[in-house]
């Protein structure tokens, strides 16, 4: 049975005795900042590892994108422990904090309670002839992808084994709502308030144009068979951007809620709505 998720936001004071740093790979920049800011949370007698994540960390921080952060929210969720995210680029949708608010924003962390959106996850396994493997996390999505000069996949989906459609389409996209501005969104999927607890469903280039995203509740276990008559077919299962599976005929790919969200500590000074209107540019008008 599929778990149910904690309430979207809580307000906390948290305690810092440990942190840790995550940083994007190959930036020197990247790194130069995070011997800063480990300076910066010594002087206040605060312990501090870098890339590394244990169970005793009270808060980690990311240094980089979305990607720096989508790498580490499996680990990050598994041990409850509340993620910073800072964006030494442009703003992210999860690293909505700026350079230039990092040490104001911990100023305010170590005096004040923090809220933190507690944002779902997916887990995901592939079972071949009944022997599962074990599960892999995600916090945007799970993709089932055609290779490129396959046919399309056929696809045969079922909700607590109620069955929904068999896809004929060049994949499958199971994202959370904070995914939904990804690639479920690039494919047509529509845009869902982080705060919903929901799973959606969207094929990629169907080749029938009925074939419509869904969305369903978080409590539903989705399963998804490869159908094919060719056993030298095969689908590749992509989780938050990663290459994990490879999955062949009668494959059956089981996705469901996890037993634990990523807590991410959100700005003060901006919402989901700001954000959004800055990475798809609502009303900006095009210049001349």
């Amino acid at each position: 049975m599929s778990n149910s998720p904690p309430p979207f936001k809580t307000s906390v004071k948290l305690e810092l005795r440990n942190a840790g740093i995550i940083t994007k790979k190959d930036a020197p920049p990247v790194k130069a900042y995070a011997a800063t800011l480990t300076d910066w949370l010594e002087t206040r007698k605060i312990n501090v590892v870098i890339n590394k994540i244990s169970p005793d960390l009270d808060i980690i921080i990311v240094l980089g994108g979305d990607g720096t952060l989508l790498h580490i929210a499996e680990q990050a969720a598994r041990y409850s422990i509340p993620v910073l995210g800072i964006n030494l680029g442009n703003l992210g949708f999860l690293t909505e904090l700026t350079e230039n608010e990092t040490f104001s924003a911990l100023e305010y962390i170590l005096s004040n309670q923090v809220t933190i959106e507690n944002r779902l996850m997916l887990k995901a396994r592939v079972v071949r002839d009944t022997e599962p493997c074990d599960y892999r996390y995600a916090l945007n999505d799970i993709v089932i992808n055609k290779n490129a000069v396959d046919r399309l996949l056929n696809l045969s989906t079922t909700a607590d084994e109620k069955y929904i459609t068999t896809y004929k389409a060049d994949g499958l996209i199971f994202s959370s709502p904070t995914g939904s501005t990804g690639y479920n969104l690039s494919a047509g999927g529509p845009l869902v308030h982080p705060g919903l607890a929901t799973i959606l469903v969207t094929p990629i280039c169907p080749f029938m144009l009925s074939s419509r995203p869904v969305i369903l509740p978080a409590d539903k276990i989705l399963r998804t068979r490869l159908d094919t008559r060719d056993n030298g077919e095969n689908a590749q299962v992509i989780i938050d951007g990663q290459p994990v599976w490879v999955m062949q005929k009668n494959d059956l790919l089981e996705i469901e809620t996890a037993e634990h969200s990523l807590q991410l500590i959100v700005s003060s000074t901006r919402d989901y709505f700001t954000i959004l209107r800055n990475k798809l540019h609502w009303g900006f008008q095009e210049k001349d």
